[in-house]
């Protein structure tokens, strides 16, 4: 029997707040999120957003060492459909994925997006989604130069949203992609019917579940994703509508070497002790879930 899944599950800064989304609530410091990812037991972490953690890779390996902490990889957003803009961008992605590999890290996640400043969703012409799935192959083959691999995000309000739009990277690229069980969720996309149909083509999981209440007041515009993040979009694994046991034992079955990730997102409304504090009850929860799916194999 291969490791358990509790093993194979990184931490991500997010789920302490940090994120790139411009404006998403209090950033805690990296001493904060390091130090309480270590306290409950974790080993690997996303980086967090471009900025969160030192820039130099070797700088960046030392930091999470002396928590006793080393990196998997992480998200980060791009700009792929606008000619104008490619060159800097692939440089930027060449300059993070040379951070990411110096550190030991393993996967690049990729997440496309219309502005790193203004997450809308324009209709893309078919010129520009062409871009798009060209963009992720550069990504793909800039990642294996430099001994890493590379996965695409279905996110909520960047450009790879829905069902359609998530089938058409699959269709049009060979980048893998990352089974964010919550995102493609809310995107429409059934996480367990894409682990039937393309579950060869999952790099990475990120686990998280979904408040369905919440994610009405989402859907009809009444929350922004942040505001929704914050009345509890994402509660602890097992408590929302996202069938995740079904979801891992099939996932278990077909890849037990997959590594999966904890992303619980959260944003703080400020420097609040008892708002960290319920984050972080909330993560415990989230591991007992994992230990129990452990036992019950």
């Amino acid at each position: 029997m291969g490791r358990s899944l509790r093993e194979r599950l990184a931490a991500a800064p997010i789920t302490w707040g940090v994120c790139e989304v411009p404006g998403w609530g209090y950033q805690l410091s990296p001493d904060e999120v390091l130090s309480d990812m270590a306290a409950l037991g974790f080993t690997r972490t996303e980086f967090g957003s471009v900025g969160f953690l030192p820039a130099d890779g070797h700088e960046l390996a030392a930091v999470l060492g002396r928590h006793g902490l080393s990196l998997l990889g992480g998200f980060v957003a791009v700009v792929l459909h606008d000619p104008e803009r490619l060159e800097a961008e692939m440089a930027r992605v060449a300059s993070v994925v040379d951070q990411m590999a110096s550190a030991g890290g393993t996967w690049f996640v990729s997440c496309p997006v219309f502005d790193h400043d203004d997450w809308q969703r324009p209709g893309l012409e078919d010129t520009q989604w062409n871009r798009v799935f060209e963009g992720l192959a550069a990504i793909d083959d800039v990642t294996a130069e430099a001994g890493m691999r590379h996965a695409f995000h279905p996110h909520v309000d960047s450009l790879i949203q829905d069902d359609v739009e998530t089938r058409a990277v699959l269709e049009h690229t060979d980048t893998q992609i990352v089974l964010d069980t919550a995102h493609l969720t809310l995107g429409g996309t059934d996480p367990a019917a894409l682990v039937d149909s393309h579950g060869h083509r999952v790099g990475l999981v990120h686990l998280k579940d979904v408040d369905a209440a919440v994610a009405e007041r989402l859907r009809r515009g009444e929350d922004s994703l942040m505001s929704a993040v914050q009345r509890g979009l994402f509660p602890p694994l097992g408590q929302g509508v996202v069938p995740l046991t079904e979801i891992i034992r099939a996932l278990e079955q077909a890849r037990p070497d997959l590594w999966y990730v904890l992303e619980q997102d959260a944003a703080l409304r400020g420097p609040d002790a008892d708002d960290v504090e319920r984050l972080r009850s909330g993560v415990v929860q989230s591991l007992q879930f994992v230990q129990d799916f452990d036992l019950a194999r």
